[in-house]
């Protein structure tokens, strides 16, 4: 038997207590949110008739995934991150807003304070080499009407050829594959890098759990991910996602869109003074005017700040 008591009026009240309304510290946005969470978890409980093995479980899950900080790549992998870029495209049309490369995922392995350089720069400290094939990389940085915009920084990571990333892999030094680049007078960044691997989630952790359970994989194909910004520019958090890759258009974090497939150049000419083979992979950015000043910064979401 179905039993349902979210819509009366004393749990409302119970509810509202719970939430801070029965006092005039604290935030009140917050107090709305957590308001709202708890009336719809309820709702969500008596609606699905969540067990109470159910809901302890659950409460588990969430301690183990906090602990093991996977809370960013659960976000990524159930589609919400970029269901946050969805929302916000629709809000651009909205105001007649259009135009630019398309933003996609951050994802949760951006870490502050790379390197910076103008021009030009070698992104990997050389520990793959042997293993790793070279990249070259490079593009512009254009304004709405094509024009180069100069000054511009090219905030860029990726992850080396094991799929994991610096910082959070202990063994790859301090910013190995992370750097940012001021654009030249003609608006280019150039980097010579080595071409990064898709990975997966780990398969003994929680958001692989959850997937596994809901009958899908965690690959993610090799891609690049870029903050560009300029003074006057709206912010641009986007990703080059390499085509050619078995999961390019099957990524578990949903980051891949039309405008942002990166065509690998395959080379073996010597031209570049890399003996053997590299690859080259060419990349303009067109970014749109920014309505005020607040456009033109990243979204204030905590990030990782390597301690120096």
């Amino acid at each position: 038997m179905t039993v349902k008591i979210s819509h009366t009026g004393e749990l409302t009240k119970f509810f509202e207590q719970a939430a801070g309304f029965a006092n005039d510290e604290g935030s009140p946005r917050l107090k709305q949110i957590i308001l709202r969470f708890l009336q719809d978890s309820a709702r969500l409980i008596e609606d699905l008739e969540i067990s109470e093995n159910e809901f302890w479980h659950a409460v588990d899950y969430l301690n183990r995934l906090g602990g093991r900080g996977e809370a960013g790549l659960l976000v990524a992998g159930l589609g919400i991150e970029h269901f946050l870029d969805l929302l916000q495209d629709a809000k651009d049309a909205a105001v007649g807003l259009a135009g630019g490369t398309p933003r996609t995922i951050e994802g949760p392995l951006y870490v502050a304070g790379a390197p910076i350089a103008t021009g030009q720069v070698r992104m990997d400290d050389g520990s793959e080499e042997g293993v790793a094939t070279v990249m070259f990389l490079e593009g512009q940085v254009l304004d709405p009407a094509g024009q180069p915009v100069p000054g511009a920084t090219v905030d860029l990571w990726h992850a080396n050829t094991r799929g994991t990333y610096s910082f959070f892999d202990q063994s790859q030094s301090e910013y190995n594959l992370r750097r940012r680049i001021v654009t030249d007078a003609e608006g280019y960044y150039r980097a010579r890098s080595i071409v990064p691997s898709g990975y997966g989630c780990d398969p003994q952790g929680p958001t692989q759990e959850c997937l596994d359970l809901l009958g899908r994989h965690g690959q993610r194909p090799a891609h690049i991910h870029f903050f560009i910004s300029a003074p006057g520019y709206r912010h641009l958090t986007t990703q080059i996602n390499l085509a050619g890759d078995k999961y390019l258009w099957d990524d578990f974090a949903y980051a891949t869109r039309d405008g942002l497939v990166g065509e690998v150049q395959m080379r073996e000419d010597g031209a570049r003074g890399v003996s053997g083979r590299y690859v080259e992979l060419r990349f303009d950015f067109q970014l749109q005017r920014a309505p005020d000043s607040e456009a033109e910064q990243r979204s204030g979401r905590p990030r990782a700040l390597q301690q120096v």
